[in-house]
């Protein structure tokens, strides 16, 4: 594989906690208290590597993409294509070909209701989610049904712990279920789906499956050829690297019949008056001038997990979600939601008497910053009769000082709401 960016040190080598001063964002005050950053389900930080990746690119290299014969071009493409190579080792894909570059999994989805699901849904068809699903999981495929007279059919979500309903998952894949999607990491619950053997169980009844990777593709190792997906999406800007990227794996086959999502340049073979020929994928999805300082940033972000190491950070958050699990769930009229073991990457709660936006502004004041309100999960939250939840979403630059200062400072609102 061709490596654009700089080698990175084995950060095996370094204590996680050492490695905040690779986040120069981390290293300020908010309103007269050191940042606690508990936010990283929302967007993660970004290490200087990253930043500096970016800079390099757009300081030396910038131009487009597989067009220009000059140097310049010819760096940027070698640096883009780069990124594509590193994202197929990340995920263990069978091919380069397989990695199509997006704007993050809220496009993925929608490229994929509409390359895949315009072409292989029908009247009658059912498309099955699960109830846990972020908006991005859901939308696109409401979309889609209105299309097509398709169905929706979710699998039940269980409890204020977020196990899914495996007997019901027997009675709704029917021969009916064109596709199933769902997430592997619950973005609210924090449980770990078991995303392989919800895959086989669909490939058993030929039903095509999308994994939503959003929330683990930055905290576990993910492998697509041992998880047996059809396809798979994830945000880079969620695991260190940049806004406006993203990467859908999709098999070959698949992505080979599917049509366009989007049409203009770069994507086509030949373009005559009265119509076109498009290119093999993945370029037949990348239309026009791609994100390529961000796809670079994300290469970068992809070696610095890597090089720190995927199944450490997965250890550092369930020790943080575990010591947050007992701190919160000790104060009085906290409800934790999500698993009591094996939850990773963030711990969502509530609190009685207290709104979870009230909350959320308590800490600010204290430099504490946390999501507060439904998480694009509106429907997940009316079925567990809930307005809102407070969420605090853990990486490997977070400490336990930190979990420690948060619990102490929702002791603190627990008490000034009060009265």
């Amino acid at each position: 594989m061709t490596s654009y960016t700089r080698p990175l040190p084995d950060l095996t080598k370094r204590d996680l906690s050492s490695l905040r001063d690779d986040f120069p964002i981390l290293n300020q005050q908010v309103k007269g208290h050191p940042l606690v950053y508990l936010d990283s389900g929302a967007s993660s930080q970004r290490p200087v590597q990253v930043i500096e990746a970016i800079t390099r690119y757009y300081e030396r290299d910038h131009a487009n993409v597989h067009r220009g014969i000059h140097e310049l071009s010819h760096r940027s493409t070698t640096a883009y294509e780069a990124a594509r190579d590193r994202a197929a080792e990340f995920f263990n894909a069978t091919r380069r070909e397989e990695i199509v570059f997006t704007r993050g999994a809220t496009e993925g989805f929608n490229l994929l209701a509409r390359a895949w699901g315009d072409a292989n849904v029908r009247e009658g068809d059912t498309i099955l989610l699960t109830e846990m699903e972020h908006h991005s999981n859901l939308v696109p495929w409401q979309m889609l049904a209105e299309r097509k007279k398709a169905k929706l059919a979710f699998v039940p979500v269980i409890g204020l712990e977020g196990k899914l309903d495996a007997d019901a998952l027997d009675r709704l894949l029917t021969p009916d279920v064109k596709l199933f999607s769902f997430t592997h990491v619950s973005n609210v619950f924090g449980c770990v789906n078991p995303v392989t053997d919800l895959c086989r169980r669909a490939r058993a009844k030929g039903i095509t499956t999308i994994i939503d990777a959003a929330q683990s593709a930055g905290h576990l190792p993910v492998d697509v050829q041992a998880i047996g997906c059809d396809f798979l999406v994830c945000s880079g800007h969620k695991m260190l690297g940049p806004t406006g990227s993203g990467v859908l794996y999709g098999r070959y086959d698949l992505l080979a019949a599917m049509p366009p999502f989007h049409g203009g340049g770069e994507m086509i073979e030949i373009v005559r008056w009265d119509r076109s020929t498009y290119k093999a994928p993945p370029m037949r999805f990348e239309a026009g001038t791609p994100s390529i300082a961000e796809a670079i940033g994300l290469h970068t972000a992809m070696d610095y997990l890597c090089a720190v190491g995927r199944e450490r950070i997965h250890q550092h958050d369930a020790e943080l979600v575990a010591l947050a699990r007992r701190g919160l769930g000790a104060l009085p009229g906290v409800r934790l939601l999500g698993p009591a073991e094996g939850g990773t990457g963030l711990v969502t709660f509530v609190i009685d008497g207290v709104h979870a936006h009230d909350l959320s502004t308590f800490l600010d004041e204290r430099g504490i910053a946390i999501r507060g309100g439904h998480h694009c999960t509106m429907p997940l939250h009316k079925k567990l009769g809930l307005s809102s939840s407070a969420r605090a979403s853990f990486h490997l630059y977070n400490t336990h000082a930190e979990v420690e200062c948060l619990v102490d400072a929702v002791e603190a609102a627990i008490k000034f709401f009060a009265g």
